[in-house]
């Protein structure tokens, strides 16, 4: 295990709250200590949930190891069943836990429960947050699904039904999953589909059972619900629409590879946004060739790959994600745009990368969020782990039409207001933009703040702090004060290859210290 401030997946047993929480009439007793019981926090604050997740934990503490902590498991998932009164039990043990060996499974055999018990055998020290989900997910629909339960007959008493599909994937703690299944779920029914579960996020353990009475499924998450949707290929022979909706172009193909499945003509009215003429307008041309570096899990990230390179026009710079059950995938879409995969859960890893490939926009988790405020760079999330603002209270979907309107409106504007903020930087000495000035042509009022304050204005920029404190002659890193004033008036998009290629050129000619002509110098030999 690897000591860290920063993580992007939690241990495995996280990823079995995260199914047992967006599911109903499911309880989760977990073998844990006192100091893993932080699950409440997880999901009432973060996600902004309304009620507790349903999992009950044994909460042994150091005293009781001497004793038999088998026996406070028993109670527990004993009480857990008579408060909750479930349709179904996982148990399971916590990354502590698992190393006194007290077998919850077997335990709960003997005590003769009323409900189905789902094992949960999830290695805290090889796996983590996702696969314990997809796992936890997995072996729910293995054990309650109704083998005699098949899809009604395509023809019935009155005529031709409409076929029906599972959606599955969403779970709690998902990034914009509730909003996805909504979105997902209205273009079906445009479509001419039914939804007949979306699990495991609203489904109960009753719901499961019926899980093969649709005509397919629809793999929306592939990280949670590849794994079970194969099973049930094999199991029902029900088809696995796997195209993930995220983007204008994977939302058409979506369209038409479940129309294939479903054995209906693909429409050619449907309402499919504003991206895809807004991407071709004049307005758009200046986002043409922004360099771009995506972060996140593989899924979100080789999907944002191909959004920002075949709908928006810009240049990935780098791509990479941090659940590595889905490198292949990741790897194949970074050659595919001629970039070096970056396969890491190491944020300082990432922080590394992003600063060496000098992007204009980063794309990433709530850490790249965080990575570029620090190098001053502009930032929108795709991707989970995610903090408190990406659950937010509006519909806010990434997968189809709408999400490709959302994740268009999500990435320009960071960008949109970095343009300002290099005008406003620009200008700043303008007698217009100045605190002292008249009346402007709206109207307004003069502010009564005297002239000088626009002297005082902090610079914008990484060189505001040295520019007000240095005196002009003071050398600061090899630069003088003079050179890093000169360098704080090029554009921030484009700042630091100017200052590491400048610096590269005085390495180059044996110069110790960069002046203002050192800069003006290393400009025009790059020039050339």
């Amino acid at each position: 295990m690897q000591l860290t401030v920063w993580t992007y997946e939690g241990p495995p047993h996280v990823g079995a709250m995260r199914v047992a929480t967006g599911m109903r009439d499911l309880h989760y007793v977990l073998h844990a200590p006192q100091g893993d019981t932080y699950a409440d926090l997880l999901f009432t604050m973060i996600e902004r949930r309304d009620h507790r997740p349903p999992v009950t934990y044994t909460t042994f503490q150091a005293r009781d190891l001497g004793k038999d902590t088998a026996e406070l498991f028993k109670t527990a998932a004993r009480d857990a069943y008579d408060r909750f009164q479930p349709q179904a039990m996982i148990v399971g043990s916590s990354c502590t836990a698992e190393l006194i060996q007290d077998d919850p499974h077997g335990l709960s055999l003997t005590m003769g429960l009323p409900c189905p018990v789902i094992p949960l055998e999830l290695p805290s020290y090889s796996r983590k947050e996702n696969w314990g989900a997809s796992e936890t997910f997995y072996q729910i629909v293995r054990t309650l699904a109704d083998k005699e339960r098949k899809p009604l007959p395509a023809v019935g008493e009155n005529g031709p039904r409409r076929p029906r599909a599972n959606l599955l994937g969403p779970t709690a703690l998902g990034f914009r999953h509730r909003d996805d299944v909504a979105e997902i779920t209205r273009l079906l029914g445009d479509l001419g589909i039914d939804v007949n579960l979306v699990a495991p996020m609203g489904s109960s353990p009753a719901d499961i059972a019926g899980i093969g009475e649709a005509d397919f499924n629809i793999c929306l998450y592939p990280e949670i619900a590849a794994q079970a949707c194969s099973w049930l290929e094999r199991t029902f022979r029900q088809k696995t629409v796997k195209t993930v909706p995220i983007g204008l172009l994977a939302t058409r193909e979506f369209v038409s590879e479940v129309c294939a499945v479903a054995g209906l003509p693909v429409p050619t009215d449907l309402d499919q946004g504003r991206m895809g003429w807004w991407s071709r307008s004049i307005d758009s041309t200046y986002l043409t060739g922004k360099r771009v570096f995506i972060f996140g899990d593989g899924t979100h990230a080789v999907a944002a790959a191909r959004v920002a390179s075949e709908e928006l026009g810009f240049k990935v710079v780098g791509l990479g994600c941090y659940n590595r059950e889905f490198a292949r995938e990741v790897r194949a879409a970074a050659e595919k745009y001629g970039v070096e995969p970056l396969i890491s859960d190491d944020y300082l890893a990432v922080e590394e990368a992003i600063e060496a490939a000098a992007p204009e926009l980063v794309l990433g988790t709530q850490m790249e969020r965080h990575i570029a405020k620090r190098l001053r760079l502009p930032c929108a999330v795709i991707s989970a782990p995610v903090h408190v603002q990406d659950f937010p209270a509006r519909h806010s979907p990434q997968m189809g039409f709408e999400g490709a309107n959302v994740l268009f409106d999500t990435w320009v504007h960071p960008l949109v207001m970095g343009l300002e903020e290099h005008l406003l930087t620009m200008f700043r000495e303008d007698f217009e933009f100045s605190d002292a000035a008249g009346p402007s042509h709206l109207g307004g009022h003069a502010s009564s703040a005297p002239a000088a304050a626009a002297s005082t204005a902090e610079p914008a920029g990484e060189v505001a702090t040295i520019e007000q404190s240095a005196p002009a002659t003071t050398e600061i890193g090899g630069w003088t004060s003079e050179a890093l004033a000169e360098l704080g008036k090029i554009p921030f998009f484009v700042r630091g290859k100017a200052r590491r290629n400048t610096e590269r050129y005085a390495s180059e000619h044996g110069v110790t210290t960069i002046t203002r002509d050192t800069l003006y110098e290393a400009k025009s030999h790059y020039a050339r």
